[in-house]
């Protein structure tokens, strides 16, 4: 058997990347009008990030012990790498840590110190070096090492999803006055949302955004995942300018950022994952 990875829905994989590489999913929740909605399973509104009061939890243990049980099962007792949404970011990892004390060595729990594709592009690296025949120690190091080959940008057109969702961390002092501001975030390196520029335009922040990424990736092959909030257009163009930009990409994806990431950064964000190719 192979060592299984498990990741949650954060990771914005797909069906079709998860069942190539064998990868489990714990859902997370969105909370919206009395409705406690597990993503990626049931119908979450395409609007939630325009619900006042939606807003999101992490996977429960139960959740996450459930899902654990089944993988160690799957891998015939080789062992399970859990890759989860930033701590910094969520609730989902500490409850991680908490549901694989159950499981001793077998399950091992790695922080991705991301959101969105940054987890997936983590998860991944784990899922290649299992179905190479990889040991849990090795598939752990896999995960681990891609984790500051990572990096996320992401520039947000409201504020007052931000202001509601408590995961602004650094840049919380700029919120109430900076109501015009369209800034560009970015994830540090211990996957903490934090300003990385101040910019009054969207066009000049699209600009800056394409211009962080460039600057990460410089000649390095190179793998993105870009991300929007019902802003297919914007996410577009911003592919577009990046494949020109940078023609050494590996590869690249557009799609939308996934309700539990959407109801904090609200409609119209666009960000951009990296993974440097190992």
């Amino acid at each position: 058997m192979t060592v299984t990875v498990v990741t949650d829905s954060s990771a914005r994989l797909g069906p079709d990347l998860m069942q190539r590489w064998g990868i489990r999913q714990v859902p997370l929740h969105v909370l919206v009008d009395g409705l406690d909605l597990l993503d990626e399973v049931d119908d979450v509104p395409y609007d939630v990030h325009d619900k006042p009061h939606a807003t999101t939890a992490g996977a429960t243990p139960a959740d996450l012990s459930e899902v654990y049980r089944q993988a160690l099962a799957d891998s015939g007792g080789d062992g399970v790498v859990a890759v989860h949404l930033s701590a910094a970011l969520s609730s989902t990892f500490s409850s991680a840590v908490g549901a694989a004390r159950e499981f001793g060595s077998a399950v091992r729990v790695v922080n991705s110190r991301s959101a969105a594709a940054g987890v997936g592009f983590v998860a991944l690296a784990a899922a290649r070096t299992a179905a190479d025949g990889g040991s849990l120690d090795a598939v752990e190091s896999a995960a681990r090492a891609a984790v500051p080959r990572g990096h996320a940008f992401i520039v947000v057109h409201r504020l007052d999803n931000l202001r509601r969702s408590g995961r602004i961390g650094t840049a919380a002092s700029w919120l109430g006055t900076a109501l015009s501001l369209k800034p560009l975030l970015c994830l540090d390196v211990d996957g903490r949302l934090v300003l990385s520029q101040r910019i009054r335009t969207v066009s000049k922040a699209h600009a800056a955004l394409v211009d962080a990424v460039a600057e990460v990736v410089g000649d390095h092959p190179a793998t993105l995942a870009v991300h929007h909030v019902d802003n297919h257009d914007g996410a577009a163009e911003i592919g577009a300018a990046l494949t020109t930009r940078l023609p050494q990409v590996n590869s690249m994806s557009v799609t939308d950022m996934g309700p539990v990431l959407s109801v904090h950064v609200g409609g119209g964000a666009v960000g951009v994952c990296v993974t440097l190719d190992d």
